[in-house]
């Protein structure tokens, strides 16, 4: 059952399987498997959802396998997962590996999946699929990709600048350029095409704790309280650990220039970080942890904000007990954690539309 504990005066809620839920929302997020987690909160249907390339088809043998295929999974609290659907398959489709890192951003009213994808003997590139619902089924917007020709990219991200107008964000991938790039493309209203230049934002050697991988990741662009423009991004520290920061633009618009914080936000080998606000109103980052591919969960944080920075309050979920790395690694414990995850504020929506009550 759900129930609230009270806690040096503050409330706690506690998620616990409940056997209604646990039947309709059977993926516990211990066991998801996931890259790059990227999760929307939808207030029409009051539910999160999440979506991956890959689905376990020992757990859910009706998925169907193989590449070509994102699946989408839904929650009403953040822990508890329903089993994978498929939302978009390959069909026609111009590609049929390198589905990476797919994000869901509303955008005008419908639900935008932005994802990389490559054939045999291309370049991978970002592109944009589009549906009327978050669960699919998604279709290609238009048949050209975003990103440039010629340009060997992932991991784009939707940002919109203050006047309205949208951009894709994304990365030119270290292995064509060495020096990882994070770079900005305008883009049209139906988010189809680029309808201008793009322009290189910075590179992997500006991170002050970046090793010398020249990896970048992940960028997710948040307006902060006061106004400051803030982009997470992914690397790897000197050590060799994955890791999430982040830059602040100094105009407070795309185009820079950034700033780069001096120490990474998380450097636990996690990374691939993304912010969204849960319906309690409470600031939360998504990541994966470790960085090893068959072993990668999600990772949720509840966050502070301040006018300028970013800060960690809380791990919720105890998928780094095991997983975490980096300058923790020998304190990893091997037996698996059985703590019930718990937030500061309930994550489920009461009454569709509507925001939980502090």
């Amino acid at each position: 059952m759900y129930f609230r504990t009270e806690k040096e005066g503050d409330a706690m809620f506690r998620c616990e399987d409940e056997p209604a839920v646990v039947k309709d929302y059977p993926y516990h997020i211990r066991d998801v498997h996931i890259s790059d987690p990227f999760i929307l909160p939808d207030a029409e249907s009051g539910m999160y959802y999440t979506y991956v390339q890959f689905a376990d088809t020992k757990r859910f043998p009706e998925v169907p396998a193989g590449p070509g295929h994102f699946f989408v999974l839904e929650s009403p609290d953040l822990i508890h997962w329903s089993a994978p659907q498929v939302c978009f398959e390959k069909g026609n489709f111009r590609a049929d590996r390198d589905y990476w890192a797919p994000e869901c951003h509303i955008w005008r009213g419908k639900y935008y999946l932005i994802s990389s994808f490559r054939a045999e003997g291309t370049y991978r590139r970002c592109q944009c699929l589009v549906s009327d619902s978050p669960k699919g089924p998604f279709r290609p917007v238009r048949p050209e990709p975003l990103t440039p020709e010629g340009w060997h990219c992932l991991d784009g991200t939707l940002y919109t600048d203050r006047k309205g107008a949208p951009w894709l964000v994304f990365c030119h991938e270290w292995l064509q350029v060495d020096d990882g790039q994070i770079c900005a493309v305008p883009l049209s209203e139906d988010l189809g095409e680029a309808v201008g230049e793009p322009v290189i934002l910075f590179r992997a050697s500006d991170g002050p704790w970046t090793g010398p991988s020249g990896v970048t990741d992940g960028p997710f662009l948040h307006r902060l309280p006061g106004g400051k423009l803030l982009m997470l991004w992914s690397g790897y520290t000197a050590k060799g650990a994955y890791a999430v920061s982040y830059a602040v633009s100094d105009s407070g618009e795309i185009h820079g220039p950034w700033k780069q914080r001096k120490e990474p936000l998380y450097s636990l080998d996690g990374g691939h970080g993304m912010l969204f606000r849960a319906f309690s109103g409470q600031l939360m980052m998504a990541c994966h942890c470790p960085n090893e591919h068959s072993r990668k969960r999600i990772l949720l944080f509840e966050m502070e904000e301040t006018e300028d920075a970013l800060h960690i309050v809380n791990e919720v979920t105890g998928n780094w007990y095991q997983g975490m790395g980096g300058r923790a690694k020998r304190y990893a414990y091997e037996a698996p954690c059985t703590e019930v995850p718990c937030f500061a504020r309930d994550p489920r929506m009461k009454g569709k539309g509507k925001t939980t009550d502090d």
